[in-house]
Protein backbone atom coordinates (compact mmCIF):
# COMPACT_ATOMS: atom_id res chain seq x y z
CA UNK A 1 0.00 0.00 0.00
CA UNK A 2 1.80 3.22 -0.96
CA UNK A 3 0.87 6.15 0.56
CA UNK A 4 -1.57 8.10 -1.57
CA UNK A 5 -3.84 4.79 -0.79
CA UNK A 6 -3.03 4.91 2.60
CA UNK A 7 -4.35 8.30 3.00
CA UNK A 8 -7.31 7.32 0.58
CA UNK A 9 -8.43 4.35 2.66
CA UNK A 10 -8.21 6.32 6.06
CA UNK A 11 -10.63 8.67 4.93
CA UNK A 12 -13.85 6.89 5.66
CA UNK A 13 -12.70 5.85 9.54
CA UNK A 14 -11.23 8.77 10.20
CA UNK A 15 -14.83 10.56 9.12
CA UNK A 16 -17.30 8.14 11.23
CA UNK A 17 -14.42 8.84 14.82
CA UNK A 18 -14.46 12.57 14.11
CA UNK A 19 -18.41 12.46 12.75
CA UNK A 20 -19.14 10.25 16.39
CA UNK A 21 -17.03 12.25 18.78
CA UNK A 22 -19.10 15.89 17.53
CA UNK A 23 -21.34 14.08 17.60
CA UNK A 24 -21.90 12.64 21.03
CA UNK A 25 -24.54 13.73 23.35
CA UNK A 26 -21.92 14.46 26.43
CA UNK A 27 -19.99 16.75 23.82
CA UNK A 28 -23.42 18.62 22.92
CA UNK A 29 -24.35 18.72 26.80
CA UNK A 30 -20.73 20.38 27.43
CA UNK A 31 -21.74 23.10 24.64
CA UNK A 32 -24.69 23.91 26.21
CA UNK A 33 -23.15 24.29 29.67
CA UNK A 34 -21.22 26.82 27.89
CA UNK A 35 -23.32 28.83 26.46
CA UNK A 36 -23.70 27.74 22.93
CA UNK A 37 -26.01 25.50 20.40
CA UNK A 38 -24.35 22.87 18.44
CA UNK A 39 -24.20 24.98 15.60
CA UNK A 40 -22.14 27.48 17.22
CA UNK A 41 -20.02 25.09 19.18
CA UNK A 42 -19.29 23.56 15.85
CA UNK A 43 -17.63 26.48 13.94
CA UNK A 44 -16.26 28.12 17.52
CA UNK A 45 -15.10 24.54 18.57
CA UNK A 46 -12.86 23.91 15.28
CA UNK A 47 -11.84 27.45 14.37
CA UNK A 48 -11.16 28.85 18.21
CA UNK A 49 -7.55 28.02 18.13
CA UNK A 50 -7.33 30.45 15.55
CA UNK A 51 -8.18 33.08 17.95
CA UNK A 52 -10.09 36.11 18.30
CA UNK A 53 -10.09 36.54 14.23
CA UNK A 54 -13.41 37.46 12.30
CA UNK A 55 -16.04 35.11 10.69
CA UNK A 56 -14.53 35.94 7.10
CA UNK A 57 -10.74 34.38 8.31
CA UNK A 58 -12.94 31.53 9.53
CA UNK A 59 -15.15 31.43 6.61
CA UNK A 60 -11.53 30.95 4.63
CA UNK A 61 -9.66 28.47 7.29
CA UNK A 62 -12.63 26.25 7.14
CA UNK A 63 -13.72 26.55 3.57
CA UNK A 64 -16.58 24.48 2.96
CA UNK A 65 -19.14 25.85 4.99
CA UNK A 66 -20.84 28.83 3.81
CA UNK A 67 -20.27 32.16 4.82
CA UNK A 68 -23.36 33.00 6.24
CA UNK A 69 -23.35 30.07 8.09
CA UNK A 70 -19.75 30.76 9.28
CA UNK A 71 -20.97 33.76 10.65
CA UNK A 72 -23.65 32.89 12.57
CA UNK A 73 -22.17 30.23 14.61
CA UNK A 74 -18.77 32.43 14.79
CA UNK A 75 -20.68 35.38 16.31
CA UNK A 76 -23.18 33.69 18.68
CA UNK A 77 -19.94 32.22 20.26
CA UNK A 78 -18.01 34.80 20.72
CA UNK A 79 -20.81 36.62 22.35
CA UNK A 80 -21.01 33.98 25.29
CA UNK A 81 -17.27 33.00 25.27
CA UNK A 82 -14.03 33.66 23.84
CA UNK A 83 -12.31 31.61 21.16
CA UNK A 84 -9.81 30.38 23.22
CA UNK A 85 -11.94 28.74 25.24
CA UNK A 86 -14.74 27.35 22.70
CA UNK A 87 -11.10 25.43 21.69
CA UNK A 88 -9.90 24.30 25.06
CA UNK A 89 -12.86 22.70 25.55
CA UNK A 90 -13.70 21.20 22.16
CA UNK A 91 -10.16 19.81 23.04
CA UNK A 92 -11.01 18.26 26.59
CA UNK A 93 -14.03 17.00 25.18
CA UNK A 94 -12.39 14.79 22.06
CA UNK A 95 -10.10 13.34 25.02
CA UNK A 96 -12.82 12.38 27.38
CA UNK A 97 -14.97 10.85 24.48
CA UNK A 98 -11.62 9.01 23.38
CA UNK A 99 -10.55 7.82 27.07
CA UNK A 100 -14.56 6.76 27.46
CA UNK A 101 -15.26 5.44 23.64
CA UNK A 102 -11.21 4.32 22.49
CA UNK A 103 -9.58 3.50 26.04
CA UNK A 104 -11.13 -0.42 25.86
CA UNK A 105 -10.24 -0.76 22.57
CA UNK A 106 -7.24 -3.37 22.52
CA UNK A 107 -5.54 -2.07 19.91
CA UNK A 108 -5.61 1.36 21.10
CA UNK A 109 -1.79 1.18 21.96
CA UNK A 110 -0.82 0.34 18.57
CA UNK A 111 -3.39 2.53 16.82
CA UNK A 112 -1.32 5.38 18.78
CA UNK A 113 2.08 4.35 18.06
CA UNK A 114 1.47 4.48 14.32
CA UNK A 115 -0.67 7.13 14.12
CA UNK A 116 1.21 9.70 16.63
CA UNK A 117 4.31 9.89 13.74
CA UNK A 118 2.07 10.56 11.24
CA UNK A 119 0.29 13.42 12.34
CA UNK A 120 4.05 14.96 13.55
CA UNK A 121 5.60 14.02 9.83
CA UNK A 122 2.79 16.11 8.51
CA UNK A 123 3.01 19.07 6.34
CA UNK A 124 1.12 22.18 7.58
CA UNK A 125 1.94 24.47 4.74
CA UNK A 126 -1.63 25.93 3.96
CA UNK A 127 -3.31 24.52 6.62
CA UNK A 128 -3.61 26.90 9.63
CA UNK A 129 -5.98 24.81 11.16
CA UNK A 130 -4.45 21.72 11.36
CA UNK A 131 -1.11 23.68 12.23
CA UNK A 132 -3.10 25.29 15.54
CA UNK A 133 -4.71 21.84 16.61
CA UNK A 134 -1.25 20.19 16.17
CA UNK A 135 0.31 22.60 18.39
CA UNK A 136 -2.57 22.38 21.24
CA UNK A 137 -1.63 21.05 24.69
CA UNK A 138 -3.67 17.73 24.94
CA UNK A 139 -4.70 17.34 28.70
CA UNK A 140 -4.82 13.38 28.76
CA UNK A 141 -2.37 11.38 27.87
CA UNK A 142 -4.42 8.06 28.51
CA UNK A 143 -3.80 5.98 25.28
CA UNK A 144 -8.06 6.59 24.36
CA UNK A 145 -7.57 10.02 24.71
CA UNK A 146 -4.25 10.59 22.18
CA UNK A 147 -5.89 8.09 19.71
CA UNK A 148 -8.67 10.33 19.86
CA UNK A 149 -6.56 13.25 19.29
CA UNK A 150 -4.85 11.46 16.44
CA UNK A 151 -7.45 10.93 14.71
CA UNK A 152 -8.70 14.65 15.12
CA UNK A 153 -5.56 15.75 13.46
CA UNK A 154 -5.35 13.15 10.75
CA UNK A 155 -8.84 14.29 9.99
CA UNK A 156 -7.68 18.28 10.05
CA UNK A 157 -4.61 17.35 7.66
CA UNK A 158 -6.75 15.99 5.21
CA UNK A 159 -9.70 18.21 5.54
CA UNK A 160 -6.64 20.89 4.89
CA UNK A 161 -4.94 18.92 2.26
CA UNK A 162 -8.59 18.73 0.32
CA UNK A 163 -9.40 22.45 0.52
CA UNK A 164 -5.90 23.25 -1.61
CA UNK A 165 -6.92 20.47 -3.63
CA UNK A 166 -10.43 21.91 -4.44
CA UNK A 167 -9.08 25.16 -5.12
CA UNK A 168 -6.42 23.73 -7.72
CA UNK A 169 -8.90 22.17 -9.41
CA UNK A 170 -10.85 25.48 -9.50
CA UNK A 171 -13.62 24.46 -8.06
CA UNK A 172 -15.74 26.67 -5.86
CA UNK A 173 -16.05 25.07 -1.73
CA UNK A 174 -19.78 25.07 -2.96
CA UNK A 175 -18.97 23.65 -6.16
CA UNK A 176 -16.72 20.67 -4.60
CA UNK A 177 -19.48 19.75 -1.60
CA UNK A 178 -22.08 19.38 -4.68
CA UNK A 179 -19.91 17.31 -6.92
CA UNK A 180 -19.17 15.27 -3.93
CA UNK A 181 -21.08 11.95 -2.42
CA UNK A 182 -23.67 13.87 -0.65
CA UNK A 183 -24.45 16.21 -3.30
CA UNK A 184 -27.29 18.61 -2.89
CA UNK A 185 -27.82 17.21 1.01
CA UNK A 186 -24.27 17.86 2.01
CA UNK A 187 -24.13 21.49 0.48
CA UNK A 188 -27.40 22.36 2.78
CA UNK A 189 -25.81 20.66 5.85
CA UNK A 190 -22.79 23.37 5.19
CA UNK A 191 -25.52 26.40 5.56
CA UNK A 192 -25.46 27.09 1.75
CA UNK A 193 -28.53 27.72 -0.24
CA UNK A 194 -30.06 27.02 -3.86
CA UNK A 195 -30.06 27.33 -6.74
CA UNK A 196 -27.21 24.91 -7.52
CA UNK A 197 -25.04 24.76 -10.29
CA UNK A 198 -25.20 22.27 -12.85
CA UNK A 199 -22.76 19.75 -11.35
CA UNK A 200 -22.33 17.32 -14.58
CA UNK A 201 -19.27 19.31 -15.47
CA UNK A 202 -17.61 19.36 -11.92
CA UNK A 203 -17.39 15.66 -11.02
CA UNK A 204 -14.70 15.06 -12.92
CA UNK A 205 -12.55 17.92 -11.30
CA UNK A 206 -13.46 16.53 -7.74
CA UNK A 207 -12.62 13.34 -9.25
CA UNK A 208 -9.15 14.73 -9.55
CA UNK A 209 -8.92 16.84 -6.50
CA UNK A 210 -9.59 13.44 -4.60
CA UNK A 211 -6.81 12.24 -6.26
CA UNK A 212 -4.89 15.24 -5.25
CA UNK A 213 -5.94 15.33 -1.52
CA UNK A 214 -4.70 11.71 -1.12
CA UNK A 215 -1.07 12.50 -2.60
CA UNK A 216 -0.92 15.76 0.11
CA UNK A 217 -2.44 13.52 2.96
CA UNK A 218 -0.38 10.77 2.14
CA UNK A 219 3.11 11.95 2.45
CA UNK A 220 3.23 12.33 5.38
CA UNK A 221 2.37 8.13 5.93
CA UNK A 222 5.89 8.21 4.33
CA UNK A 223 6.91 8.00 7.63
CA UNK A 224 5.96 4.22 7.94
CA UNK A 225 6.85 1.32 5.64
CA UNK A 226 4.19 0.16 3.52
CA UNK A 227 3.43 -2.67 5.97
CA UNK A 228 2.63 -0.31 8.64
CA UNK A 229 0.87 1.73 6.35
CA UNK A 230 -1.73 -1.28 5.83
CA UNK A 231 -1.63 -2.14 9.55
CA UNK A 232 -2.65 1.62 10.09
CA UNK A 233 -5.68 1.35 7.82
CA UNK A 234 -6.80 -1.78 9.63
CA UNK A 235 -6.41 0.00 12.80
CA UNK A 236 -8.91 3.00 12.27
CA UNK A 237 -11.04 0.68 10.41
CA UNK A 238 -11.27 -1.11 13.41
CA UNK A 239 -11.90 1.38 15.85
CA UNK A 240 -14.59 2.86 13.67
CA UNK A 241 -16.22 -0.34 14.01
CA UNK A 242 -15.53 -0.41 17.40
CA UNK A 243 -17.27 2.61 18.13
CA UNK A 244 -20.06 2.12 15.78
CA UNK A 245 -21.03 -0.82 17.61
CA UNK A 246 -21.15 0.45 21.12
Amino acid sequence: MNPDQAAGACRRSLHELTAAYSECPQTLRRSRQLGLGGWAFHVAGRAGVLGPVSAATVTAAIGVIAPEAVADGWEAACAVTTPAEAASVSMAECCRWGAEQLGDLAIVERLVELAEPVVRAADATGMPLFAAWRAMPVPDTTPGARAAVAVRLLGEHRAGAHLIAVRVAGLTPLEAVLAGPEGASGAVAAGWSPPWPPTGPLVRRRLWADQVTNRLAGQAFTVLDQGLRRELVELLAGAAAHVRRR
